[in-house]
């Protein structure tokens, strides 16, 4: 709780963590916004595809030119200013930054990225939470090997469920059921990037002013964002997803205690200790009071009647039984909090949320009748959809990983409705994330051998 005052102090004493950070987009523009305002912190070195678009992004903060330079690095640290320039492989190898940010949003780009950070014993805050979905328990894995911290990004909603689930438990509270909110009706797991505004209630000519991506908004709308940090945040905590995945019960935040409760107590909990993901709209298309759309929420328990008089006597929402109550944050402020995971990262060495084991998976889903020689567009588009498996189901039927469901040609005819395998796909097995993914799948198939045995 003193991450402040530790940052003033590092300002105070003239060594500020320093940060290099791969991607200029939307979410890193949140968080450009935030540096200027941030004592004990650095950011030394932008790497963009397009430096004129980071730069952009920049002044859009509220950045002066002043701030920042194509020169060098070397120039950026003397003069504490900010060098943006294409090459991510300078950024991350240049002895003097402490901490690799990595925002790019590309799955298979990110894990390039963090474990060439990791070999130059730099710390990663990962941003692209589809990399960490698909191989997040490896990336740990290298990270510890490396001797660096690699972390969830905080802001983002896997990041602030961890942060409530480590706060139920260092509290002495079961956690019963975790997850986010969502706005969700079934028929958006078929959503395309054209539906997606009216279901948004958005015009078209709206989302093009405000400069919003269809395929990037509708991978939130049809359940593939909601699946891919559900995973993420499963192989952090421990907590694991029902056989069925998902299913999105609707409630405000008052039901919340009764909902999130196991079936037989009167909720709709598949076990204790799960992940899941609650709707703002009722099943009819009615918008619930008070909901949780945009906000994260941990359900505990109250073990004892002690426990349990005090909820009641402190005022504590709970189901009828007085047994299950819950914690909240109605909003997340995306890449406006990452200095959270910067601070925590760079002064303690503690992740603001890592993955401890392969637990839960993303997988790619055909969104539709899939012909053979079809070529899948990823999360948000016209052809997959993500869907939350068990690690172990989908390891024994070989399904292949939503982050990686892009680009490659099918080889073979899918029907809507079936989640997609290895088998199904022309995939590039040379690429570092395919690579990372398939040891993770063999390294925990092993383990699951032994366990069996």
């Amino acid at each position: 709780m003193n991450l402040y005052a530790k940052l003033q102090e590092r300002e105070n004493q003239g060594k500020p963590i320093r940060i290099g950070l791969i991607g200029a987009g939307k979410f890193a523009a949140m968080y450009l916004a935030q540096v200027p305002r941030t004592p004990g912190v650095h950011l030394v070195s932008i790497a963009d595809l397009s430096p004129e678009n980071a730069k952009t992004n920049l002044g859009r903060v509220g950045w002066s030119p002043g701030n920042y330079s194509g020169t060098s690095i070397e120039h950026a640290l003397k003069n504490r200013i900010t060098h943006i320039s294409e090459d991510w492989q300078a950024l991350v190898s240049h002895p003097s930054i402490d901490i690799v940010i990595e925002a790019t949003g590309n799955p298979v780009a990110a894990v390039e990225h963090i474990l060439d950070a990791f070999r130059n014993g730099k710390h990663v805050v990962n941003v692209t939470v589809e990399a960490d979905a698909f191989c997040g328990p490896m990336l740990a894995q290298r990270a510890r090997q490396a001797g660096v911290v690699y972390s969830l990004a905080y802001g983002d909603q896997p990041a602030l469920i961890c942060d409530l689930v480590d706060w139920a438990r260092a509290a002495g509270f079961p956690v019963v059921a975790a997850g986010r909110g969502h706005k969700w009706l079934p028929h958006y797991a078929q959503s395309t990037p054209e539906t997606v505004w009216g279901y948004y209630g958005l015009t078209p000519e709206q989302a093009s002013v405000g400069g919003l991506n269809p395929k990037m908004f509708n991978s939130f709308l049809d359940g593939s964002k909601p699946a891919i940090e559900a995973s993420a945040v499963c192989n952090a905590t421990g907590l694991t997803p029902a056989p069925a995945g998902l299913s999105f019960p609707a409630c405000s935040i008052d039901q919340l205690p009764s909902v999130m409760r196991p079936r037989e107590e009167g909720g709709q909990l598949h076990h204790k200790g799960q992940v899941e993901v609650v709707s703002s709209l009722e099943r009819d298309g009615r918008v619930i009071p008070y909901d949780i759309r945009f906000g994260v929420w941990v359900v505990f328990e109250g073990e004892s009647e002690y426990i349990r008089r005090c909820f009641s006597e402190y005022g504590v929402q709970t189901d009828p039984s007085g047994r299950y109550a819950c914690m909240y944050k109605r909003w997340h402020l995306i890449g406006l909090e990452v200095g959270i995971s910067v601070a925590s990262v760079g002064l303690r060495g503690e992740p603001t949320g890592c993955a401890t084991g392969w637990r839960a998976d993303a997988v790619a889903v055909a969104k539709k009748d899939l012909n053979e020689s079809e070529i899948l567009d990823g999360e948000g588009g016209y052809t997959v959809v993500g869907r939350l498996m068990p690690a172990q189901a989908s390891l024994a039927q070989g399904c292949l990983p939503l982050g990686l469901a892009h680009g490659w040609k099918l080889l073979r005819p899918v029907a809507a409705g079936q989640a997609l395998s290895w088998g199904d796909v022309a995939f590039e097995a040379s690429l570092p994330a395919v690579k990372l993914r398939r040891e993770m799948e063999q390294t925990f198939g092993l383990q699951q051998q032994r366990s069996a045995t």
